[in-house]
């Protein structure tokens, strides 16, 4: 690799394969989203019930879960690339399952409860996948950069991942809207097939060595990295609990249905908002990193969160409510570069995909959980007192980690 000043805004990007990681990632993001943004509103129009949103976040984070900690311990074993293209082989298998589904002819032969059971199918195959690609190609990333410019390689794959995250779910709304589901699951199966090609083009084979320890002693070293080294465990603790109760996404068919009447463009325009809040903030901390003053800023950041996803529940009027999700993004924004520094600089190379995996497990999967627990809290509460329940408890963990982690105000990232 050839050197690059550390304080160069742009130095990871001038390296290709990181380049091409990152070109993956933000397609491969934008795609899924387009997918559960078109498959969840279609259903809440079949259902007019938010569980059955939540439901396909419980679909795919089961097998998540239950795959992710074996999937880093084949990562830190196995080619990482290797394992993206496997993976993302069967999530395009799916997608074409979901296809089929939703062609008329075929719908028209299944009863109600036999659509529900294939549809949930095919995302609990996703979820499987996502297991063994997500651990996969975290664990890839700190190989494509020097070790001194890390801060700045989870500036830049975050912020083409919430790229991603902004195209995906706006595009997903107007491609509903004007060529229909079928022609967009059509567009979600190309979009994948050109995320293989771009995972062809990346060299870097990162060594892995295959270890003789037993498989769950091997798979209990990740827990055990993670639970010994404080910073990294608070750091994934903050993200699950806000996303897990905090998190609004999987309910904003309910908002822009029922609530705020903005049918599907406006869901497309809500959904992309918390992603352009983030993707001008990551912009930013290109420039300004916030890896100064970690500690602190994560935190404020996280209940930053909490606060306007509360305003996000009571508002009323659409503007706010876009404005309230922005400002949810932005904050959001500057925890997932904090977090994503400390899990590049702390765990030892030998074991970033099970520490990845760990990571995964209780951060990734905490989108699916949210997700159902958005509609399950929706569905027992009401969707206005349930959002407004989950900022409270976003601010109430960021409270308890702040007494509990004062020691680590004083780390330095950078």
């Amino acid at each position: 690799m050839k050197p690059t000043r550390s304080n160069d805004a742009y130095a990871a990007l001038r390296y290709p394969d990181f380049r091409f990681f990152i070109a993956n990632s933000t397609l491969f993001t934008a795609t899924i989203l387009i997918q559960e943004v078109i498959v969840g509103y279609e259903l809440y129009k079949m259902t007019h019930d938010p569980l059955s949103l939540g439901l396909i976040g419980l679909a795919e984070v089961i097998p998540f879960i239950c795959t992710s900690l074996f999937g880093g311990h084949i990562a830190d074993q196995y080619n990482k690339t290797t394992i993206m293209r496997i993976s993302l082989s069967v999530i395009i298998m799916s997608s074409v399952v979901l296809y089929l589904i939703f062609q008329p002819g075929f719908m028209d032969d299944l009863t109600f409860r036999e659509q529900m059971v294939l549809i949930y199918s095919a995302f609990f195959l996703i979820g499987f996948s996502k297991g063994f690609y997500s651990p996969a190609s975290s664990s890839l990333k700190p190989f494509l950069v020097p070790r001194e410019i890390y801060h700045n390689s989870s500036t830049w794959s975050s912020s083409f991942w919430q790229a991603g995250a902004i195209l995906g779910p706006a595009i997903a709304g107007f491609l509903y809207a004007y060529i229909g589901l079928t022609h967009t699951l059509l567009v979600v199966i190309g979009s994948f097939v050109v995320c293989l090609v771009l995972l062809s083009f990346i060299k870097t084979l990162p060594a892995f060595v295959k270890t003789t320890t037993p498989l769950f002693e091997s798979l209990k070293e990740g827990f055990r990295f993670v639970f010994r080294t404080r910073i990294v465990l608070y750091a994934i603790s903050l993200d699950l609990f806000s996303v897990l109760f905090g998190g609004v996404v999987a309910i904003l068919p309910v908002f822009a249905e029922d609530i705020l009447r903005v049918g599907p463009e406006g869901l497309g325009v809500l959904r992309a908002a918390p992603s352009v809040g983030a993707l001008l903030t990551m912009f930013t901390m290109a420039y300004f990193p916030p890896t100064h003053n970690a500690w602190r800023n994560m935190l404020i950041a996280v209940g930053g969160f909490g606060v306007f996803t509360i305003v996000f529940a009571l508002s009323t009027d659409f503007w706010l409510s876009c404005l309230a999700l922005f400002m949810t993004g932005a904050c959001d924004s500057v925890s997932v570069i904090v977090r994503q520094t400390i899990l590049q600089l702390f765990p030892p190379d030998e074991m970033r995909g099970r520490v990845a995996a760990v990571n995964g497990m209780f951060v990734s999967s905490s989108n699916e959980l949210g997700a159902f627990e958005s509609g399950l809290a929706a569905k027992l509460m009401g969707t206005v007192p349930s959002v407004v329940l989950g900022g409270v408890f976003t601010i109430g963990v960021v409270s308890w980690i702040y007494y509990r982690s004062r020691d680590l105000f004083s780390v330095k990232l950078t």
